[in-house]
């Protein structure tokens, strides 16, 4: 463990904390419905990946915030901690989306030298922080036109904004990050390929969101994006 490992796990547990607390006291005081302030949290949450690539030396001591998330998420969902997380009718999304992040970066993040996948990676998590978090904050003020998928009930105008948000984030995360200070042993692709690959991803995503139970979407959404451009990735030569 390096300096910096130590650095990057205190700072990133004072992040989530301070995160949750900071949402939770913003939200009472502006009386937020819960229904936003799961969102923001949700999208503070899942932008700290970045953190986490910038300060990590090594990638196993990395994925070691999200993973005792999965751990304490449960707990904060069971006893309803925080209000602004979890509500009494919400799921164990959060829950679903630590598992997520965990997963996807333990197969495909590599630091000293290895090969290292992590836009991916980095890109499939995009696809549901931003995505995901704009579909459900669009959906609940502009949603006027409704359909229902296995009981949960989402709109058109939520769905074209996951297709919107997801698109704009998984191209600059597949343009921006690889052979990046972030992930210098990445390999950068070229411009066209990475398009494809976003609007391939981009529609996966979308349908996965549209089409998954309630809270599902976080396990569905990042880790079947992840694995469609992992796939193509691999077709495309990267």
């Amino acid at each position: 463990m390096t300096k910096n490992d130590i650095i990057g796990l205190i700072a990133s547990y004072l992040y989530a904390f301070g995160l949750l607390f900071v949402v939770e006291a913003i939200g009472k005081r502006l009386k937020w419905p819960q229904t936003f302030t799961r969102k923001i949290i949700h999208i503070g949450a899942g932008m700290w990946i970045w953190g986490i690539l910038a300060l990590f030396d090594t990638w196993t001591y990395g994925i070691i915030p999200f993973a005792t998330f999965i751990v304490l998420n449960f707990i904060f969902y069971r006893f309803q901690i925080f209000k602004a997380m979890d509500a009494v009718d919400s799921s164990p999304g959060t829950v679903y989306f630590a598992i997520s992040i965990t997963i996807l970066f333990a197969l495909l993040w590599r630091t000293g030298g290895a090969p290292d996948r992590v836009p991916i990676a980095a890109a499939a998590v995009m696809a549901m922080t931003w995505g995901d978090g704009m579909a459900s904050i669009v959906g609940q003020k502009y949603g006027k036109h409704i359909y229902t998928t296995f009981g949960h009930k989402r709109s058109q105008e939520g769905t074209l904004a996951m297709a919107t948000a997801t698109f704009l984030v998984v191209l600059l995360t597949l343009v921006w990050l690889p052979a990046s200070a972030l992930s210098p042993n990445s390999i950068a692709l070229p411009f066209w390929s990475a398009l494809l690959m976003t609007v391939i991803g981009a529609a996966v995503a979308t349908v996965a969101e549209a089409f998954s139970p309630a809270g599902t979407d976080n396990l569905s959404v990042p880790l079947l994006t992840g694995l469609v451009l992992f796939i193509l990735n691999a077709l495309l030569g990267g």
